[in-house]
Formats: C-alpha cells, structure tokens, sequence
C-alpha cells in the first residue's frame, strides 16, 4: 500500500520527523517504495518489513519507520516501540487537525458499494476524501487519513475487521463523528469464531459516537439489537424508520425505491445495490443533500470492478461478482441473477468462501441448496471447499466440479449458448476474475 502526502511540509512538522530529504508519501511494501517515500517496517505473519529496509533505499526512500529492535547508525532511520502503532499515531495527529464530518462505514457485506455510492453522491456537492481500494485496515485506513487534504470537507472511510477488535482499533484512529454498520453476518468466522463475535465487533463503531450520529439498519435485528450512545437515524424496508422504503420492480425489471415519500429509480436489477441505494440515502440526506440532487447522482453511478459488473460476451451475459464471496452477499448475487428478464439459462460459476472456519461445509452446502432453491439451470464449482456445493446441488440439470480453473473454462467454451446468463463468484483469494479473462480472450 502507498499514499502521496498532500501537504509534506505540514507533515513534516507534525510528525517530528528529520531526514535528509523531504517526505514525500508512505508505503509499507518496498516494491512499491518511490523517491522520497517513508518506507514503514512492519512485521507480519510471513514476513519481516526489516528485510526489505535496502530495497527501500535503493528505491529511493527518504526514510525508514523501524522497530527499536533494528539495529542502524543511518540517521534515516526512525525508530520506535512498534511502527504500526505509530503509523497510526501519526494519522491520528493528521485527523485531528479536521473539524469536518468523518464517517466510518463497516459490516460483513455492502461497505464497500455503499461507501462508494456515498462518495459518487456527495462528491457533486463536497471536497470528499474516502477509502480507495482495500485501504480498509490498521495499514490502509491510517495511510487514507494521512493523504487527506487540508481542503476536504466530509471523509468517508470503509473499516474492515478479520477479527475481534479491529473495528475498535480503527476507531481509536479515525475518531467517526458519524457511523454505518450496514449488516451483520457470518463472514470471516475463521477470525472471529460466532457471529457474536462479529455484532460484538461491529458495535465499536456504534459505541465511540457519543457526541454522533448512528446510522442503523432497522431491517437487520443484530443491529437494532445495538446501544447508540447519542442520536441515531434509522433506515430500511419497514415503515417504522427515519427513512422507510418500499421496493417497486419495473417492467423491464429494474428497481425503483420509494425512500421516505421519495421515488428513486436504480437503474438496477440488483436488490442488494438496492439496499445499499436505502443506506446511502439515509446518511447523504441527513448530512444536508437534497432529494433531487441524490435522486441524478444515483442513476450516473457505476459499480466498481468485480461487483455485480454486468458484461455482454457473444450474446451472453456475464454478471461479474468476483471481488469477494461469503454466504450472504453469495445468496444476494443468486438473486440478482434469477431477476434478469428474457429467455435463456441461469449458470453460477463459483469458487472456494474463505475464512469460514469449522462452518465451512455447512455454508458450502448452504449455496447449493440456494442454487435449488432459484431453480438454477447450472453450476460450475471450483475449489476444495465448493466441491460440498456441488454435492447439494445435485438435482440440477447441470453441475460439474472441477479441481482447477483451466478445466472449468474449457467446460464453460463448450457449454454456453447464446442467451444465457452467467453469474461468476468466488473468494478473493481464489481470483475468479480470471476465468471470465480466459473466457472472454477465447
């Protein structure tokens, strides 16, 4: 991960930091390191920052953040106790020079869309700095922080959690003045072990908000299930919140919301995005945009890469959801694929949920019993863990597992007609974009 520094005089000063050359920006990986970057040494699982410190230098960086364990004479070398600690110390210092609204966005699925929609919505109308990419966690959010201009007007930053605790951490840093959880679920139980474990996490962003503003998802009972310390607008499918929705289909199949009176067309299929329209209405509303301006924004909005992407490929659509996977959000993409109009066959192409822990087989499983359920017309399973959802799915007229994605491609080039509709979903660590690469290229 790397950031640029918008103003590295201000840096410099408020960091304390000397080197011979000015920083410049940030980075944690080596490879990545530019001129005049601040490279941070940090110890992993796998791998150790301290062994990459030479690269970094001969990269070009101005200096080095380092464990007072490093043993250097180089006056380039920053040391202290523990340099992530301090990476977020430092973005700390940077946030608090802000008095603007700053808005933390978690939950197991939907945070990233819905901070994305925010962002799109807001950006018309404000200075918005927000979460790129995966700079969601203790490395990514503080290096978020730190490239804020001094000209930002609201911040809006995603937060991840793998396990118990990181929500809190990130919390500790970015000090929200407003907080979304868009929805508890079973994800990364692998981390955390039970879905308790996941509310109980979450609920940290709720619980720093004591002079903020809480944005709850009525329709979601762990949720509601949650104290708010101070004020709390509520949203959602149910006429007893702030903002009520209701979901009307059109005839061409795409969605139109009614939100608190308001009718807002999605220009979507897609319930779940749907959704996401509600969550963002509800904050970008209450923090001063009007009806009409969210109403243009939303219809200009495009999803980014891997999420529900929608794609035309030799009269076939390819519905492209591969940027993650767990049991909910993998449910929601069935749906979407069942609701596309017109003729032609259903077909999932899906690839290993990781981070499931001892529930793996039971959540497996539970996607090919979803696959029935939406009277799929295929399924292409690949991965050690999917091989249980081809085995629940095994009344359907067609399903094949495959022990690698080479052999799955091949399978699809000899399978597909035109007309049909292929939804493909998977893990991130299982790169299931590249069998719509491969696919695509044939």
């Amino acid at each position: 991960m790397r950031i640029e520094l918008p103003n590295p005089a201000e840096f410099a000063t408020m960091s304390g930091f000397t080197p011979s050359e000015t920083i410049k920006g940030i980075t944690n990986d080596s490879r990545e390191c530019q001129e005049g970057d601040l490279y941070i040494a940090l110890k992993g699982e796998q791998m150790d920052g301290h062994d990459f410190i030479t690269n970094a230098m001969e990269q070009g960086a101005s200096a080095a953040l380092v464990s007072k364990d490093y043993l250097s004479e180089s006056s380039n070398m920053i040391a202290v106790e523990n340099p992530l600690e301090a990476l977020g110390d430092l973005a700390l210092k940077w946030r608090n020079q802000f008095d603007i609204p700053i808005v933390g966005i978690t939950g197991s699925n939907g945070k990233t869309t819905t901070k994305d929609l925010v962002y799109h919505v807001l950006s018309g109308f404000h200075a918005v700095h927000a979460t790129k990419g995966n700079f969601n966690t203790s490395i990514g959010l503080p290096l978020t922080l730190l490239s804020m201009p001094k000209e930002t007007t609201i911040a809006i930053l995603e937060m991840g959690a793998n396990q118990p605790g990181d929500i809190q951490t990130l919390c500790d840093i970015a000090q929200p003045s407003h907080g979304m959880i868009t929805n508890i679920a079973p994800a990364h139980l692998e981390g955390f072990g039970t879905i308790e474990s996941v509310a109980n996490t979450k609920a940290a962003l709720f619980n720093v908000l004591k002079d903020g503003i809480a944005f709850v998802n009525a329709a979601d009972s762990r949720i509601l299930a949650l104290s708010v310390p101070n004020e709390k607008v509520t949203f959602g499918i149910s006429p007893d919140c702030d903002f009520p929705a209701d979901i009307h289909h059109e005839a061409d199949g795409t969605i139109t919301l009614t939100v608190d009176s308001e009718e807002i067309p999605t220009g979507s299929q897609n319930l779940t995005f749907a959704k996401n329209v509600i969550a963002s209405a509800a904050l970008t509303v209450t923090l001063g945009l009007d009806w009409n301006q969210f109403r243009e924004a939303i219809l200009t909005f495009q999803p980014p890469k891997g999420r529900c992407q929608v794609k035309l490929f030799n009269e076939i659509t390819i519905i492209d959801d591969t940027y993650n996977a767990n049991l909910e959000s993998t449910k929601a993409a069935i749906d979407y694929l069942s609701a596309f109009s017109g003729g032609g066959r259903r077909m999932l192409v899906f690839g290993d949920m990781f981070e499931l822990g001892s529930s793996s087989e039971e959540q497996h499983r539970k996607v090919g019993e979803k696959c029935i359920d939406a009277n799929l017309d295929a399924l292409f399973t690949v991965g050690p863990e999917s091989e249980q959802t081809d085995s629940a799915a095994s009344v359907l007229p067609i399903h094949h597992h495959f022990d690698s994605k080479d052999e799955l491609v091949q399978e699809l080039k000899d399978t597909l007609m035109s007309g049909d509709h292929l939804l493909v979903k998977g893990s991130r660590g299982m790169a299931m974009e590249t069998v719509i690469d491969d696919l695509v290229a044939a």
